[in-house]
């Protein structure tokens, strides 16, 4: 029977264990999390087109962009707990906050309007919502700053309700794990003495 419902859902169960493997090495602050992220969208691409999810779809391939990016931004940036006791998490600057939050709003309204009048999404609120702060807190993890983790609780407090609503059971468990997992990871990072804000 578990190896039926696997054989039927091995696209989405390899997409979740590689998630977890992701989230695992950003807490860690492991270079490696942008290669397997590569991996882990080119799979949801496939699971979140196939259940009518085109926002995050759309995310996906935005976050295959993004990891090339953030591994190449992490490659420039120190690396881990530095000599005099500072590490290499960041603290984001208010400027760079309120262009995050005004981005955040201007993405959500766009998307809504597009996925509400030319796809058949069944929650064009709140997939556009998802999306929305995940596009924000990808981006601010190629930064390293410590923010990024409540961003994260947002997003997969929503998309548990979300996915549960839908019937997406397997989704909705990884994105309950990856809710518990920000906040292991804003705590584990919260240990570390952050670097003053830069503005790149």
């Amino acid at each position: 029977m578990v190896a039926d419902w696997i054989a039927e859902n091995i696209v989405e169960v390899f997409g979740a264990v590689t998630g977890i493997a992701y989230m695992i090495l950003e807490i860690r602050r492991n270079i490696f999390l942008w290669p397997l992220g590569i991996i882990t969208s080119a799979v949801y691409i496939y699971v979140f087109g196939r259940e009518g999810f085109y926002a995050n779809m759309g995310l996906q391939v935005y976050y295959l962009v993004i990891s090339i990016y953030g591994w190449y931004m992490w490659r420039r940036q120190p690396v881990a707990d530095q000599p005099d006791g500072k590490s290499d998490v960041r603290r984001i600057g208010a400027a760079t906050a309120v262009w995050c939050t005004v981005f955040l709003f201007v993405l959500w309204a766009g998307l809504w309007f597009l996925l509400d009048r030319a796809t058949d999404s069944p929650v064009p609120v709140w997939d556009g919502l998802i999306a929305s702060l995940s596009v924000v807190a990808t981006w601010m993890l190629t930064r390293k700053y410590l923010e990024q983790w409540y961003v994260w609780i947002l997003a997969n407090a929503i998309a548990v309700a979300v996915y549960i609503t839908c019937g997406l059971y397997p989704t909705a468990v990884l994105f309950m794990v990856y809710f518990i997992m920000a906040i292991i990871g804003v705590r584990e990072w919260s240990r570390h003495k952050v670097i003053d804000s830069r503005e790149y």
